[in-house]
């Protein structure tokens, strides 16, 4: 079907019961009304291109029993609460509703529950919802199908889903922090006997005991339990099932048990063991009982070449994930059996030689990953057969100009060379073909030429964009088209030239802004403060000038996380009016999340170091080495979330500030090299995360503090002040050098009065606390995972998603939904 307007729906007969238009083609604003419409039982227009707000009346269209909106990811339905509630309270004889990708995150999660009784299927799949999953569920009882994935929501999981005896599949993955109590645990699937498909991806589930499992239905066909914090042997009667077909057990650290390969059914279609410690036997048994697998993931697995050699045999497989497996040499020539695969990851091994000239007989292959291998040699032109959506050979050796024949995949939609120090030659203009590319990756090779000036109108699919640490030369490409989607913008550490385009502001959903180390010749870009979404702002080693004055806009640079514009000329009084307006420097992250795909190099601690993934908690703020004058604003102190502060190299006079003392979480204060005078307030002594402090080359006087940090604090942090005295330093103070009494608190009066109550130990010990736990539950995943994998990961799953959902056959007793 050719493109169809979507108002032109409404030239159909008011009479009509059923309107099923699933990918059709349709593309625009979504129809203002409905309300003619009145008879409708089925609405479904799933995987189009509508945009827009759905229609105040859709709740007028009272016979509805099936309504379904899903798949129009790419420019977002929304649905506003007034509008939701309408719908749920007035469609009473609703069953089937699909609102997967509708922007719906404005909806209290406890409004779901005025859906009607009857509802059998309710999948709000990446919607946006979040807030506290709803207490109570037990109103839902012929519920069929219940698919709330990749959402925000947290809270326990109700103990009365059991209740729910008709359901046959769950789906809660992915979510903020969710969590389900071993009592309602085993309830639930003990009750549950008509469950096929059970997927808790991310559900913290640590004390529920694997043996519980056990009692799982006998027709249960999907079970994934993926980083779910499972520990102790995992039940052999659940490999055995006689249904099974999707299983899926990753990053379980400390789950033990063995797969039974001998005796195992055949008909299992996903197997994936990474991250666990069942161990698996990879004899022939194993690969003779699962001729029809095809998906294979064991990740970080012990495979030997023989194994690989077998899996060669596995013809039906669509998906193999041998990633972090120690496998060496070339590639098998086997895999080229594998004529049906079309994900292929054999990323962090150590395979070596050039890559193989088969993979081009893999005609259905879509996603290709063999970063971080030793792989050499060019870039094959045979990739040119392939149909790829995801090509990922970063981290190898390869060399010479990236082929032409790559920018010739339509359907690409991550692309990462990253990290190939002798991929030489110019982007070609070219590459602005790939119309649906959401990751573009070249940084870190030795790319010469000019960016070309398309990309700055590239269509609203790119979201990550990294050009950095080339030879890149020219001016920044402008200019930036509106409605664009650019999250990420990387090009530090080129040659790059000129101003930086104020067109930039057209990148509303921008996220990181990195122009670092190029020749860039410009004043401050106070435009820059109007992005909303900005959290990093990294424009150090330019050549910027003039002053950074005020603020020309409210709650400029709110989201500001870090702000770098070191090494510059700028002068002027520091700019007191943007520490006013750093709100997400003066609060500590209370749930902190990663830019997953993200990377910024920065100086940290003294030593510049590259972040491969950026947690939101982080916070810089870097003037140094510029020609600021005039003294340190008592507001720094509001940046109680700063974890490192770099006022060094530049010419501030007057006191160091006492308000320094509500920094709490402060690890690193350089104020080195200015013409700083007076005595070093004792109230630094009291933050007690700071572990490097430089204060040298200044004037200060007096007796340096004592105690908690200072006294790991070596001379060189003081050195070059010669009125100083005390530890560390060798000269001695006198008794009128002494200095004042410590006190156990920090609360100097004036400030406590300007700043309001600062944080006191008990709030600073909750949040690191609830930081820490999380974060250690994050990185569970994250920190054991390479960038851009997991971001990758995430799109192959929608890809999947989509083309399950195309296909018939695939959803085999409604269990193999991704």
């Amino acid at each position: 079907m050719s493109l169809v307007v979507p108002n032109s729906l409404m030239n159909l007969s008011s009479s009509l019961s059923s309107l099923i238009l699933n990918s059709c083609r349709l593309q625009g604003k979504f129809p203002f009304s409905m309300r003619k419409f009145k008879h409708l039982q089925q609405l479904e227009l799933a995987e189009n291109n509508l945009t827009g707000p759905l229609p105040y009346d859709l709740g007028q269209l009272t016979e509805l029993v099936s309504l379904a909106l899903s798949g129009n990811e790419n420019d977002h339905l929304s649905l506003e609460p007034i509008s939701f509630d309408k719908l749920v309270q007035n469609l009473t004889q609703l069953r089937e509703l699909d609102l997967s990708w509708v922007n719906i995150s404005l909806v209290a999660p406890n409004s779901l529950m005025n859906l009607s009784s009857s509802l059998s299927s309710l999948i709000l799949y990446s919607c946006g919802l979040q807030g506290k999953f709803p207490s109570s569920m037990r109103k839902f009882k012929h519920l069929q199908q219940l698919d709330l994935r990749k959402n925000n929501l947290t809270g326990s999981i109700p103990d009365d889903l059991g209740q729910l005896t008709e359901l046959v599949s769950i789906d809660l993955s992915f979510n903020d922090y969710l969590s389900v109590e071993p009592s309602s645990f085993d309830k639930t699937i003990q009750n549950l006997t008509k469950l096929r498909g059970l997927r808790l991806g991310y559900v913290n589930m640590p004390l529920v005991i694997p043996n519980s499992l056990a009692n799982l239905s006998s027709s249960l066909s999907a079970l994934s339990l993926w980083g779910c914090g499972l520990h102790g042997k995992f039940p052999d009667n659940i490999f055995l099932l006689p249904n099974l077909e999707e299983l899926d057990l990753t990053y379980n650290d400390d789950l033990t048990g063995s797969f039974p390969s001998s005796n195992v059914s055949n008909v299992l279609w996903l197997l994936g063991l990474t991250r666990t410690r069942i161990s698996v036997s990879l004899e022939n048994d194993f690969f003779n009982n699962l001729k029809l697998l095809e998906v294979l993931v064991l990740r970080n697995s012990n495979i030997t070449r023989s194994n690989l050699s077998l899996i060669g045999d596995l013809t039906h497989l669509t998906r193999l994930d041998l990633a972090g497996s120690n496998l060496s040499g070339q590639v098998p020539s086997s895999l080229t059996n594998l004529v049906q695969l079309q994900s292929l990851y054999l990323d962090n091994n150590n395979f070596s030689g050039r890559i193989p000239e088969f993979l081009g007989n893999l005609t259905l292959l879509e996603n290709l990953g063999l970063s971080n291998n030793q792989l050499s040699g060019p870039i094959p032109s045979q990739i040119s057969t392939l149909s790829l959506r995801l090509f990922d050979m970063s981290k190898n050796n390869l060399h010479g100009p990236i082929p032409s024949s790559i920018f010739k995949q339509e359907n690409l939609e991550a692309l990462s060379l990253a990290s190939n120090s002798k991929l030489t030659g110019e982007i070609s203009s070219s590459i602005c073909k790939l119309k649906v590319l959401q990751l573009l990756d070249l940084s870190n090779n030795s790319l010469s030429g000019f960016i070309p000036q398309c990309l700055g109108n590239f269509s609203n699919s790119l979201s990550v964009l990294n050009l950095g640490m080339n030879n890149l030369q020219g001016t920044i490409f402008s200019p930036f088209s509106k409605g664009n989607n650019l999250k990420y913008l990387n090009l530090n550490g080129n040659e790059l030239e000129g101003k930086i385009p104020s067109s930039i502001i057209n990148c509303i959903m921008l996220q990181v802004l990195d122009l670092g180390d190029n020749k860039i010749e410009d004043t401050f870009p106070y435009f820059l403060e109007t992005l909303p979404e900005l959290y990093i702002l990294a424009l150090k080693s330019n050549k910027l000038h003039g002053f950074v004055s005020s603020p020309t806009t409210k709650n400029s640079f709110s989201k500001l996380r870090v702000f770098d514009i070191s090494n510059n000329n700028l002068s002027g009084p520091l700019p007191i009016g943007y520490f006013n307006s750093f709100e997400a420097m003066m609060a500590y992250d209370q749930n902190p999340f990663y830019m997953m795909a993200y990377s910024i190099k920065v100086t940290w601690k003294g030593v510049e170091i590259e972040f491969e993934k950026i947690q939101s908690t982080l916070r810089i703020l870097d003037l140094s080495n510029n020609s600021f004058t005039g003294e340190i604003p008592k507001e720094i102190g509001k940046l109680k979330a700063v974890q490192q502060l770099n006022l060094s190299h530049n010419s501030l006079t007057g006191h160091i500030q006492s308000s320094f003392g509500m920094l709490t979480y402060l690890e690193s204060l350089d104020l080195s090299s200015n013409l700083l005078t007076g005595r070093i307030p004792v109230q630094l002594a009291d933050l007690t995360f700071l572990a490097v402090l430089d204060l040298s080359h200044n004037r200060l006087k007096g007796a340096i503090p004592t105690g908690k940090q200072f006294n790991t604090f070596n001379a060189s942090s003081f050195e070059g002040n010669l009125d100083l005295c005390g530890f560390p330093m060798p000269k001695e103070c006198n008794n009128d050098e002494a200095p004042p009494l410590q006190p156990s608190n920090f609360h100097d009066g004036d400030d406590s009065k300007f700043f309001g109550e600062g944080f006191g130990w008990k709030a600073v010990a909750i949040g690191y606390g609830s930081g820490f736990v999380f974060g250690v539950t994050m990185g569970y995943v994250v920190f054991r995972t390479r960038k851009p994998a997991w971001f990758l990961k995430v799109v192959e799953d929608q890809w999947n998603l989509k083309a399950r959902r195309t296909k018939k056959n695939v959803r085999r007793n409604g269990a193999r939904r991704n």
